[in-house]
C-alpha cells in the first residue's frame, strides 16, 4: 500500500475528516505499526483543543493503539520481528538522558513522547513508533480489546499494584466508567476487599458483576467517607473519577496511613487540608499511566483473568462520532476505532 488513511483535525476543536496519506517509512529504532484498532481516550480531547504546549495541527491523536509490525527500521533490535502483536499506550517513549530517565523512571520523562502529541498517534492505519514504547499483545487478547488496555487498563492496574494495599485489605474504586469498570475488576482479581463507589443506587447491581464486594452510593443520606469508615477504612483508594470534590470526599474515609491514589483529571483544586493527613499519616499521590513493560504487564494480567474492557467498536470513518459519543458521557464505556 502506498498510501494509508487518517482521521485528523485540522485546526483547535474542529471536527474529524478522513485523508489519505503517503504511507511512512520507520526510522532507525522505529516501527511501522499496521494499526488494527485504537481506543478514544477523554485524554484526547488535551490535544484536540490543544489545551496542552506544543500541540501541532493537523493533529491525529490516538494512545490505545493495537496493531502489528509491518515494517523495522534500521539498527531495530532483534526482539522485534514483522508480525509482533503489539500496543502502544500513553507512554510513546523517552528520551533516555532525563534525570528521570537516567533514573530508570521512564514513565515521568521530562520529554516523554505520548502518541498524538509528539508524533501521530493510532486515529489512522498506520503509526510509526519508537521501539521502547512497544508492549507485545498475548495471543488470547483482540486487537480491540489490548488497544485500552495500554491506558485505560494499565493505569488502573498500575495504580492499584503500586499502591500500599495488600491481598485482603479494603480497596475502593471511585467511578466505574471507563477507567474505574476496569479498576474495580483488577482490584477484586487482585484479593483486594472492593468496594465501588458511584452515584446512584441504581448502580449497585453493576458494580457487583463487576467484582466489587461493597457499593457505596455517594449521592445517599450517609456520606462517602462515613460508609467506608463503616467497613473500618480504605487502605487505598483509587479515585477514578474526574472530579475533585468527589475526590476530595474520599479522604476522610481512608484508614490511618491509607492512600488516595488519584487518576482523574479535573482542573479544580482539592479541598484538602494539612490536618487531614498529618495525625493519621494518610498519603496522596498522583499516579501517571505505565511503560510499555507495565503495559505487557497488564495485559498478561488481564489474560490471566479474563479481564477486558466493555468497549464498542465502530470504524475509522466515524471516528467524529465515536470521539463526540465519547465526549458526550454516553459511551460504555470506551470507543474503539477499527481498520478492518
Amino acid at each position: 500500500m502506498s498510501t494509508y488513511r487518517a482521521a485528523q483535525v485540522a485546526a483547535a476543536s474542529g471536527p474529524f475528516e478522513i485523508v489519505q496519506r503517503e504511507v511512512p517509512r520507520p526510522g532507525p529504532g522505529h516501527v511501522r505499526i499496521a494499526v488494527d484498532a485504537c481506543g478514544i481516550c477523554h485524554s484526547d480531547s488535551a490535544f484536540v483543543d490543544a489545551l496542552l504546549p506544543g500541540v501541532r495541527f493537523p493533529l491525529v491523536p490516538g494512545h490505545e493503539i493495537a496493531g502489528h509490525i509491518d515494517e523495522l527500521g534500521e539498527g531495530t533490535d532483534n526482539s522485534w520481528q514483522v508480525g509482533d502483536r503489539v500496543a502502544v499506550g500513553w507512554f510513546g517513549g523517552s528520551c533516555g538522558h532525563c534525570t528521570p530517565c537516567r533514573q530508570g523512571d521512564f514513565i515521568v520523562c521530562q520529554n516523554l513522547k505520548v502518541p498524538g502529541w509528539a508524533y501521530d498517534g493510532g486515529f489512522a492505519e498506520a503509526v510509526i513508533a519508537p521501539t521502547d514504547a512497544l508492549a507485545r499483545i498475548p495471543d488470547a487478547l483482540a486487537a480491540t480489546d489490548a488497544g485500552p488496555l495500554a491506558c485505560a487498563g494499565v493505569t488502573t492496574y498500575n495504580g492499584l499494584r503500586r499502591s500500599s494495599a495488600r491481598p485482603g485489605d479494603l480497596v475502593a474504586v471511585l467511578g466505574i466508567g471507563g477507567l474505574g469498570h476496569l479498576g474495580v475488576k483488577y482490584a477484586a482479581a487482585m484479593g483486594f476487599e472492593t468496594v465501588a463507589i458511584a452515584r446512584g443506587s441504581d448502580k449497585a447491581d453493576f458494580a457487583k458483576q463487576l467484582g466489587a464486594h461493597h457499593y457505596i452510593d455517594s449521592t445517599a443520606d450517609t456520606t462517602v467517607a462515613d460508609a467506608l469508615q463503616s467497613l473500618d477504612g480504605a487502605k487505598a483508594v483509587l479515585a477514578t473519577a474526574a472530579n475533585s470534590d468527589a475526590i476530595t470526599a474520599t479522604v476522610e474515609g481512608l484508614a490511618p496511613r491509607g492512600e488516595l491514589v488519584v487518576i482523574g483529571v479535573d482542573a479544580e483544586p482539592l479541598g484538602i487540608s494539612p490536618n487531614q493527613l498529618l495525625m493519621s499519616g494518610k498519603i496522596i499521590r498522583g499516579h501517571p499511566s505505565g511503560t510499555a513493560q507495565d503495559v505487557q504487564d497488564t495485559m498478561a494480567f488481564s489474560a490471566l483473568h479474563g479481564i477486558r474492557p466493555m468497549i464498542e467498536t465502530v470504524p475509522l470513518d466515524q471516528a467524529d462520532e465515536a470521539y463526540r459519543k465519547m465526549l458526550s458521557g454516553a459511551a460504555r464505556f470506551r470507543m474503539v476505532l477499527t481498520t478492518g
